[in-house]
């Protein structure tokens, strides 16, 4: 049985990031600290996700999307900072910002879905394709 939120297109995308912030997290020259931070904040998006999908209420399942949102906003200094150490190349930081650039503008349909502002969430898994 798949739960509804396996198959938002966010949920997925914010699984994947996860898989490669694990990998970066793995090279020698990342610090214990910098590592539990980051791991902390990207694992936060899809639990968040997933939280907010299992909530009934709109006004709950939106601040949980807020707050995956935010997880993903906190992500940026950390691979800014494993950039300025050299732990991962100027291409991985692109390519990081820019998946999580993606996921927090799903993110931010998701949680105005809530209210009526944006697109429903039925045409939010089917509809909104990104890059």
């Amino acid at each position: 049985m798949k739960f509804s939120f396996e198959n938002l297109e966010v949920y997925q995308r914010a699984i994947k990031f996860n898989l490669v912030i694990d990998d970066i997290l793995k090279r020698e020259g990342v610090t214990r600290t910098l590592a539990d931070q980051l791991s902390r904040a990207a694992i936060s998006i899809p639990l968040n996700i997933a939280e907010g999908n299992g909530r009934w209420h709109k006004g709950d399942k939106r601040q949980f999307f807020w707050i995956a949102r935010g997880s993903a906003f906190e992500c940026i200094p950390a691979i800014e900072i494993l950039s300025l150490k050299n732990a991962i190349s100027g291409q991985e930081k692109d390519s990081l910002r820019s998946d999580l650039e993606v996921i927090g503008r799903m993110l931010t349909k998701l949680a105005q879905a809530q209210d009526g502002r944006s697109q429903s969430l039925s045409r939010l898994n089917t509809q909104t394709k990104y890059p």
